[in-house]
């Protein structure tokens, strides 16, 4: 088992490391941006007049939900442990100048949420229950076309659907159980049983109610999130103008990071920074494609707009809270703080030290919870296109009882086979990103060529 684990690992450095998948991610972003004109910037404002005002569209347009359930149906696959655990490993390890990277990779990946999301709904299918399936599964099949369009096509599906199972799901729930056992003793046997419990009763309802409960729950855990966050560092106000340009400088210098490093070097900056705004967001990943394709609407590019609002929520707002609250409060500088008692650590400073922890434990809890539903979704979408609607049932039967194992197992394994799988869902997505832009872009033209695209009717 031992030597399994090590070759994993060393599989698992290269997929993720320095060579492969992070420049080849941020790349994309910055290629789309400049072929997109920069159009995350110039109409971010009316994406999200339309994710968050305008919420209904005609009833005679194909789709399953409203523009926003699908765009909460992404964050809550998207908003998870991460947030929380995941920034302030990047911080401690890469120090403040992670963030800055972090900044960088979300305004780059808006673009490649965007051509995801314009893809999803260009190429969805209607499945043999009159529910809209899409994703790279079938932008790369039917986009590119040919043998090797159906190989990614297909590739991209056996890898979505083992990465819900590990990273999208047993590792969410190890997390929340392990978070629980230790702030209020409640043993992983109980907590993985209701959470199991819990989420079959919404997965087992398909998309309609995933997104109905991810259309109440998304908001309400974001907004408990950022107002503790905004609490600490209102209380730490003074240190707030420091803390930012300590980002700045140190993204370009490096500087000493928690656990007794001395001198961190900026290519580490740059590394955590880049690879925890992409675990983040999932930009490029190809799994917002998936939620965007069940949208209802007759305008890839109208979803399109709405999906690249993700990346901005998660990692431009989200990300950032999280990073200054644990820069502000010296966090990052303690030493023995890692992962999510570093960010717990942090909002006590400014909560106190129940509040502060109660706080991390609710978060990691519906954060995780949520994750599930959405990984849910996006594992049994790819099993569809796999084997048929026939699959769809049994995945969801499967998905569900793995969230005990998952409570209740220690997953070191799980976790590095299930990231490499998430780090070969990118490369055939990636790939048709690159291979179908010029669809992206003339897409894009003809949408905004017409001078009344403002009106959404």
């Amino acid at each position: 088992m031992e030597q399994l684990h090590a070759v994993l690992t060393t599989i698992n450095t290269f997929v993720w490391g320095p060579f492969l998948l992070i420049p080849l991610l941020l790349l994309t972003g910055l290629y789309l941006t400049i072929r997109l004109r920069g159009l995350q910037f110039r109409i971010l404002g009316h994406a999200l007049w339309l994710a968050f005002v305008r919420r209904k569209e005609r009833s005679t347009l194909t789709g399953d939900v409203s523009h926003y359930q699908a765009l909460t149906t992404a964050l809550a696959a998207t908003i998870g442990v991460g947030n929380i655990a995941g920034v302030a490993t990047a911080i401690g390890i890469g120090g403040p100048g992670a963030l800055f990277w972090m900044w960088i990779t979300g305004l780059v990946g808006m673009a490649t949420k965007y051509a995801e999301g314009l893809l999803g709904v260009k190429y969805r299918r209607t499945d043999a229950h009159g529910e809209q399936s899409g994703g790279p599964m079938y932008y790369l099949t039917y986009g590119i076309g040919g043998f090797w369009g159906n190989t990614l096509g297909i590739a991209f599906a056996v890898f979505g659907a083992i990465a819900a199972l590990g990273i999208g799901n047993m590792v969410q729930a190890n997390t929340a159980a392990t978070q629980l056992q230790s702030t209020w003793g409640i043993p992983p046997i109980w907590s993985g049983a209701v959470m199991t419990i819990a989420a079959a009763a919404v997965i087992l309802g398909g998309i309609k109610r995933i997104a109905r409960f991810a259309a109440g729950a998304v908001p309400l855990m974001c907004i408990l999130y950022m107002i503790s966050n905004l609490v600490v560092l209102t209380v730490f106000a003074d240190q707030l103008p420091a803390a930012i340009m300590l980002v700045f400088t140190d993204a370009f210098s490096g500087t000493a990071a928690a656990g007794g490093f001395t001198g961190a070097a900026v290519i580490l900056a740059i590394q955590m920074g880049v690879a925890r705004g992409i675990f983040s967001n999932e930009s490029g990943l190809g799994t917002g494609a998936i939620a965007a394709a069940s949208a209802i609407t007759d305008k890839p590019v109208r979803q399109a707009m709405v999906s690249m609002t993700q990346t901005f929520i998660d990692t431009l707002i989200m990300v950032s809270l999280t990073a200054l609250a644990i820069i502000v409060t010296g966090a990052w500088m303690q030493e023995g703080l890692v992962g999510a008692p570093m960010t717990a650590w942090a909002l006590e400073q400014g909560l106190g030290n129940d509040w502060g922890t109660y706080t991390v434990t609710l978060s990691v809890l519906i954060f995780s919870f949520t994750t599930l539903l959405g990984w849910c979704y996006y594992g049994e979408r790819c099993i569809e296109r796999l084997v048929g609607r026939t699959g769809v049932v049994p995945y969801r039967l499967v998905f569900s009882a793995t969230i005990y194992l998952g409570a209740v197992l220690s997953l070191e394994l799980v976790w590095t086979f299930s990231d490499i799988a998430n780090g070969l869902m990118a490369l055939p997505n990636l790939i048709g990103l690159l291979l179908l832009s010029n669809i992206v872009v003339k897409e894009t033209r003809t949408y905004f060529s017409n001078p009344g695209w403002r009106n959404v009717d």
